[in-house]
């Protein structure tokens, strides 16, 4: 190689290893770097036996400099690539497409408008996560309002009131205003007898099936032309409470021969017999349909930004004959489609959810194999990498999956660093084998492993030996074949015993020997592992039983647990596995 071409390397290296050090943030590394040399420069493939001796010095240097002197220096060799940094910074600095209009408002108010008739299932969480990164994004405001005016259908779960405004907070936001639609009910009212004197509205006593012929037909029903008095008459004794359901429902006058037929003269006011499970709600019978009940309170609250499901797009129309009455300007609409997980063998449904409990399937909304926000955080998993995974699907119109594996590749980055390691062995014969108890033979009394391997001020764990250890039976080497028990050492798999050999990890470098976890036969704590395949029974190291509920830890090889029932007078914990 001559010297030419060597400078050329070189070059190309620094600013390789510049750039990425500065994307990521981190060091950069010999591997990271060859892949793009190479691809950018066919001519040095011929001399890839040499590049990493050459180039290792550079990147060496690169990692020596401090962030500023990086990109002065980057900007020195090679100006497009800081604007190309620049540009992706900008992006990650707005998670989010524009919201339309913006310019045209003072402040941007938006809402979640969650039904209260359950806990929330994970597919819930995308509403929060989104309107709370657009409040931040445009320092605006937002409303939670629970659309609770169903006390039949979707009948209200009082619990589930707390709970959401709970996982609101577990994901990281908090509204600056909570109302319950139920509480609103006479300001309902009132809005239904201006729209009803304005001529925007009729009391109808069709049957559901003979409006839904006419309807079809494009024919006005009966009571269509009914004037103001009697219309108004007649809503007052729906308030009042004097008929049943099914028996009268007030309806907002529309185009009887609109194209779409979803939209011809829809029920705003209906009467409903089952009272609202909340004491404060429980003596209305006219309740009125959801359209109706959203469309008066988004305008009552200011709100300026809509985003709602692809299936909804009829409620900005409906709605829209409401605004024109009232002469009301109609807030701006992002729809976007639904969120599908397949990770999960409980459907993401509140409904399905909810049987699964009540028949014992599940022991709650918490329980690790349900697709639920309170699953996740039993789990240990963060709200903000749900927030981050969620914001990521973005706006769109199509529907989209949610690979859970990036909430957890999320939750990782966030609590890798903090989480302490610990050894876990398995002991599920139901699922490929158990733990397999081997006395050692020789070698110091205790294993000590380091706490973190990338914090060695944390100090080590100690582990004892004396007893004997225990191994899952699939890591067990043959009869002569030797293993590295982790923090430990080499040992030889020899009369039904490990005989240490003293080995050092150099045999583990070059491939010949597998590392394997343990955890020692006597001193260790049972543990069971709630998972999202079911529970798993093994045994951890003693020093588990140090750590408190709610803490995370991360069994070696195995993943990522939080601890949710400390080791008690049994000397058994119970924990919850959140992701490799």
């Amino acid at each position: 190689m001559d010297d030419d071409l060597r400078e050329r390397i070189e070059r190309e290296a620094e600013v390789a290893a510049l750039f990425n050090a500065l994307k990521h943030d981190s060091d950069a590394q010999v591997g990271a770097i060859m892949g793009p040399l190479m691809g950018e420069n066919p001519e040095f493939r011929e001399h890839g036996d040499e590049i990493p001796g050459i180039i290792s010095p550079v990147i060496n240097r690169v990692n020596g400099l401090s962030a500023e002197e990086k990109r002065e220096r980057l900007a020195e060799l090679a100006p497009e690539q800081v604007e190309e940094l620049e540009a992706e910074d900008e992006e990650d600095d707005q998670p989010l497409p524009d919201l339309p209009n913006v310019e045209a408002y003072d402040e941007v108010r938006m809402r979640m408008a969650p039904n209260p008739n359950g806990p929330w299932h994970l597919g819930s969480a995308r509403m929060p996560s989104v309107i709370g990164t657009y409040k931040e994004m445009y320092d605006g405001w937002m409303l939670c309002r629970f659309d609770d005016t169903d006390p039949e259908t979707k009948r209200p779960d009082l619990g589930a009131y707390d709970e959401i405004l709970d996982a609101i907070d577990y994901l990281g936001f908090e509204p600056d205003e909570v109302v319950k639609a139920s509480d609103r009910v006479e300001t309902y009212y009132e809005y239904a007898r201006e729209l009803i004197e304005k001529g925007g509205a009729y009391t109808c006593t069709c049957s559901g099936e003979e409006f839904s012929d006419l309807k079809n037909d494009a024919e006005p029903c009966p009571h269509r032309d009914k004037d103001v008095e009697t219309t108004l008459e007649e809503f007052e004794s729906m308030v009042d409470g004097d008929y049943s359901s099914g028996e009268i429902v007030l309806r907002v006058r529309t185009d009887i021969e609109h194209k779409n037929p979803a939209l011809r003269d829809w029920v705003a006011f209906r009467m409903v017999d089952t009272p609202h499970p909340r004491e404060e709600a429980a003596e209305y019978r006219c309740w009125p349909m959801l359209d109706f009940q959203s469309g008066i309170d988004d305008h009552l609250f200011g709100i300026t930004h809509i985003i709602r499901g692809i299936d909804l797009q009829d409620s900005a129309k409906r709605q829209g004959f409401v605004y024109d009455y009232f002469d009301w300007e109609y807030p701006e609409v992002l729809h976007w489609g639904h969120v599908q997980i397949d990770a999960y063998d409980v459907k993401m449904s509140t409904s399905t959810i909810k049987e699964l409990i009540a028949e014992g399937e599940l022991d709650g909304w918490d329980d690790p194999r349900a697709p639920t926000v309170a699953s996740l955080r039993r789990r240990g998993i963060r709200g903000e990498a749900i927030v981050e995974s969620m914001v990521e699907l973005g706006t769109s119109t199509s529907n989209v999956e949610l690979a859970m594996s990036s909430i957890y590749a999320n939750n990782r980055d966030l609590i890798d660093d903090e989480a302490d390691r610990a050894f876990f062995v398995r002991d599920d014969p139901d699922r490929g084998g158990g733990a397999v108890e081997r006395q050692v033979l020789g070698g110091p009394d205790a294993g000590e492993p380091p706490v973190h391997p990338d914090h060695e001020e944390r100090g080590t764990r100690e582990i004892p030996v004396e007893r004997g250890v225990l191994v899952e039976s699939e890591d067990l080497p043959d009869h002569g074949e030797r293993a590295w028990l982790k923090g430990y050492g080499c040992v030889r798999h020899t009369r039904d015993a490990f005989q240490y050999t003293g080995d050092d990890i150099d045999v583990v470098r070059g491939g010949d020997v597998p590392v394997i976890h343990w955890a020692p036969a006597d001193r260790n704590v049972p543990v069971r592992m709630r998972t999202t395949d079911g529970d798993v029974a093994g045994y951890a190291e003693p020093g588990l039983a140090d750590y408190g509920a709610d803490a995370v830890v991360q069994f070696e090889r195995v993943g990522f647990v939080r601890v949710d029932a400390p080791a008690s007078g049994d000397g058994s914990a119970v924990v919850y596995f959140a992701h490799s």
